[in-house]
This record gives C-alpha cells, sequence and structure tokens, in this order.
C-alpha cells in the first residue's frame, strides 16, 4: 500500500502559516531553509503565493536567479522576513 502526499503533509503552525501568507501580501523577501532532500537549502526569495492543494499546503517563491519554484510547507525548516 502506497501513502499519499496528502497523508504525509504535516500541517505548520497558524501563526507561521499567517507570517508567510503576510509576506505575500506586503512583497517582503524571505531567508528561507527548507529541506528537499539531505542537508537542505538556504537562500532569499520573493514568496508568490500561498495556495492549497492535494491536501498540502504549499509556498510558491521566486528565487533571486528568477527561476520560480513550489515547495510543500512542512519542508521549510524556518524562515525570516528580510525587512528593507
Amino acid at each position: 500500500m502506497t501513502v499519499s502526499m496528502a497523508q504525509e503533509y504535516l500541517p505548520i503552525a497558524c501563526m507561521q502559516h499567517e507570517r508567510l501568507e503576510f509576506s505575500v501580501l506586503r512583497r517582503i523577501p524571505l531567508i528561507l531553509k527548507y529541506r528537499l532532500e539531505y542537508p537542505g537549502r538556504v537562500e532569499k526569495v520573493m514568496p508568490l503565493d500561498v495556495a492549497t492543494r492535494d491536501g498540502a499546503e504549499w509556498l510558491k517563491f521566486r528565487r533571486e536567479d528568477g527561476s520560480v519554484e513550489e515547495i510543500r510547507l512542512d519542508r521549510i525548516l524556518s524562515f525570516e522576513e528580510q525587512l528593507v
């Protein structure tokens, strides 16, 4: 029996979710630490959208090189707003 992505998803804390949404609305860059594989990545990104799809929540962001990526919120290890 296989386990679907929705069953594996672990929701993040509401306050963290709200901070991400605020960063999207205010166009506040983030220093984002996340893991897709070991050991993880740290990069400065511009958050574009927070969405719910397929039983999980996702952050869409643009990297400094202009490429756009999407990551499940439970893959984010930490983030920090970069206020100007």
